[in-house]
């Protein structure tokens, strides 16, 4: 059988995460007095960064809720500066000044509306993230994206992450169908598309920067615009054997 249903990543995929987290964390720091504290903009950037990774793999594994997750960012990051805040009041309102700094850049990228209404009929759609079910959720109903998905699968909700097969098999049930029958689209490589493939799902790469020489990996089909997809999609769904790269 074919491709019957279509899985989606969000940030980075479908929403511009990358480009609304710097805008909002330099506006922020601004804001906070803080940005001075730093070599460089790019350096407040990249040590928020190391931040971030490392209390969002403690969320990823279960040792700290998404709330936590986002207070022990704050305590790390302004630790940095020899900074600390009073009780977790005060640390939750220091975020969330953060959170609006980011909302304000919130954005789709170009291509999905296009896409996603040329495949609209051919297709259900359903969404798996690593992340939080009501952060996403939010983000989805802000952005108008929420009603074009049937499902919506989160991390936090499911206790396992994107690339554990197990996270891709609750996507899939989500949209009740079989892996085999399911293609998803992701941007990272090892997380989404790699861990795809090894739960039987068809991967598709979308890599936006397309900044690697290399060939993608056996099995992993990449694109660089959602424009490619649906012609994609057409070539596996009549049983050709499509260009993978």
């Amino acid at each position: 059988m074919g491709i019957a249903r279509l899985l989606w990543d969000i940030d980075d995929t479908l929403f511009d995460y990358t480009t609304a987290e710097r805008l909002g964390v330099l506006q922020h720091l601004s804001d906070e007095g803080l940005l001075s504290e730093f070599d460089s903009p790019e350096r407040a950037l990249s040590l928020w960064q190391q931040d971030m990774e490392y209390a969002y793999a403690r969320f990823l594994a279960g040792e700290l809720g998404f709330l936590e997750h986002r207070r022990e960012r704050v305590r790390l990051f302004l630790g940095r500066t020899g900074r600390s805040l009073p009780d977790t009041r005060a640390t939750d309102a220091w975020f969330g000044r953060y959170v609006r700094c980011y909302e304000d850049h919130w954005r789709i990228f170009p291509d999905v509306l296009p896409v996603l209404d040329a495949l609209r009929h051919r297709y259900r759609h359903g969404l798996l993230s690593n992340s939080s079910t009501p952060h996403q959720h939010r983000k989805l109903k802000k952005l108008g994206l929420r009603r074009r998905f049937s499902s919506l699968v989160c991390s936090d909700e499911i206790g396992c992450a994107k690339p554990a097969a197990e996270a891709f098999a609750a996507g899939c049930a989500g949209l009740r169908l079989p892996a085999d029958q399911v293609a998803y689209i992701g941007d990272k490589l090892t997380t989404d598309a790699l861990g795809a493939l090894g739960a039987g799902l068809l991967p598709v790469w979308i890599d936006r920067p397309a900044t690697d020489p290399e060939p993608a990996p056996s099995g992993v089909h990449r694109i660089h615009t959602l424009a490619d997809l649906p012609g994609l999609l057409e070539v596996i769904d009549f049983g050709a054997v499509p260009p993978i790269g």
